[in-house]
Formats: structure tokens, C-alpha cells, sequence
């Protein structure tokens, strides 16, 4: 089964987003985990919110360290964006990096936005996992 990880900082909103969309829309055929460089003490609150609202919920989820084994064990990895900070480690497996807004301190109707944009993106990778 692949195994694919997303990344971000604080593994508290886009990766979280992106990890929940994955799972729930693969319905087992992939798995994603996600995790962060400096994870954060919890998930967002406005994340949580925004996934509810599509009946995702992710109330549960803890922000989690990005680990070696993280990356050995993944297929490919996804980086949410930092990226372009300079913070996500390269790996050894293949990488890409989604250029998302971090959704911290932003309003519902912005989390929305990036969460929309997550799933479409989600959407396409699975499609591309099937082909």
C-alpha cells in the first residue's frame, strides 16, 4: 500500500487537512500520516472547525514530529508549503511542495478556502495513485 506523507511546520492545520482528506478519500486503497518540523500543542481550532463543516472530523488528531522513519517508510512526500521556508528536510523519496497559505490566525472563511484547495489537490493525487 502506498504511504503517502505531508509536511508542514506545526503539523496543525494544512498537513492535518490534507492527511484527513487523503484517508477519507482513498477509503484504504492509500494511506497518508502527516507531521510537522516544530509541531504545535494542538491542531488548530479553526482547522478542526472548517473539516467538521464537511464532515471530516479531526478533533482527535494530535500535531506530531516529523521523524527519519516518517520519511523512510513514505512513497512520496508533500510539503504544505514550507518548502519555500527552508524548513522541510529533503528526502530520499520523492518530494513536492503545494505552496499552501498557512491557515494559522486566519479567519474561517480563508481556512476554508485553503481546506478547498487541499481536498482538490488530494483529489488529483489519488487519481494519479489509481492511473
Amino acid at each position: 500500500m502506498k504511504t503517502v506523507l505531508f509536511v508542514c511546520v506545526h503539523n496543525s492545520g494544512r498537513s492535518q487537512m490534507a492527511e484527513a482528506f487523503f484517508n477519507w478519500l482513498a477509503r484504504g486503497k492509500a494511506k497518508a500520516i502527516s507531521a510537522g518540523t516544530d509541531p504545535a500543542d494542538a491542531v488548530d481550532s479553526t482547522v478542526i472547525e472548517a473539516m467538521r463543516e464537511v464532515g471530516v472530523d479531526i478533533s482527535n488528531n494530535i500535531a506530531k514530529a516529523l521523524t527519519r522513519e516518517m520519511m523512510e517508510r513514505a512513497d512520496k512526500v508533500v510539503t504544505m508549503g514550507c518548502g519555500v521556508e527552508g524548513v522541510c528536510p529533503a528526502g530520499f523519496v520523492e518530494t513536492e511542495d503545494w505552496e499552501l497559505e498557512d491557515p494559522k490566525g486566519k479567519t474561517i472563511e480563508k481556512v476554508r478556502e485553503i481546506r478547498d484547495d487541499i481536498r482538490a489537490r488530494v483529489l488529483k493525487m489519488l487519481e494519479g495513485l489509481e492511473s
